[in-house]
């Protein structure tokens, strides 16, 4: 005589039993890996616009409030960035989220890494705002600086086929001027840039038609055209 094994939970009760187990092993996992954030993101950033026209220095603190963590301002925040006013608190949500929040816990920006040190976000109809850490960011701001001055623009070669001068006067809220010098090249010429700014690392110059140039740094302290091509443009400084 054949015997029939009942289960004491029904089929559904066993699903939702599952999936809380797996819940229940993932929240260790979840609360190290916000502990883990949080730490990162104790001391000292930069608040900027894009280009870093425009910069707020925040320092995100350890004690608690009502709401998330305690961070400081610096004063001049308010007039470089107006929604900083907003600002009361920080915390993070999920796993990568860093949120800068009102008094009531209501987001003025989320931001989220793009890059180490790099968090970056939107606020609607202002653009991108990048939060990244100060000693990062100034030393940026001395690359900036470095980048001043005279270049020539040459092929792989070594033929020189334009010279052209980065200056710091600001063009829009996050572009430099750019001249170019007599008797470029016709394509150097014909793409005509007007403006240039550094970039996550790379040297954009910039047509007033919208057409980008982009250069990255390479072992030789040069700044080479990417993506790389068997005939590549190469600014060394003059």
């Amino acid at each position: 005589m054949s015997t029939r094994r009942c289960s004491l939970w029904p089929a559904g009760a066993v699903v939702v039993a599952a999936m809380a187990a797996l819940l229940i092993g993932e929240m260790p996992a979840r609360a190290q890996d916000t502990s883990a954030m949080k730490k990162q993101m104790l001391g000292q950033w930069e608040l900027s616009t894009a280009e870093r026209s425009k910069t707020c220095v925040v320092t995100l603190k350890n004690d608690s409030t009502a709401q998330g963590f305690r961070l400081e301002l610096e004063p001049t925040c308010a007039a470089a960035l107006p929604f900083t006013k907003e600002i009361a608190a920080w915390s993070i949500k999920g796993l990568d989220i860093v949120r800068l929040q009102d008094a009531a816990g209501q987001s003025v920006i989320d931001l989220t890494e793009v890059e180490s040190g790099i968090l970056e976000g939107l606020r609607s109809g202002e653009g991108i705002y990048i939060l990244q850490n100060l000693i990062a960011a100034r030393s940026l701001a001395k690359s900036m600086d470095q980048m001043i001055g005279d270049w020539s623009m040459v092929r792989g070669n070594g033929q020189s086929i334009c010279g052209l001068t980065l200056t710091n006067n600001e063009a829009t809220p996050d572009n430099f001027q750019l001249f170019l010098k007599p008797r470029c090249d016709p394509a150097v010429a014909g793409f005509a840039p007007t403006m240039w700014r550094l970039e996550r690392g790379a040297l954009l110059l910039m047509a007033a038609n919208g057409a980008v140039w982009r250069f990255e740094a390479d072992d030789n302290a040069q700044w080479r055209r990417t993506p790389d091509t068997v005939d590549p443009l190469i600014l060394l400084r003059q």
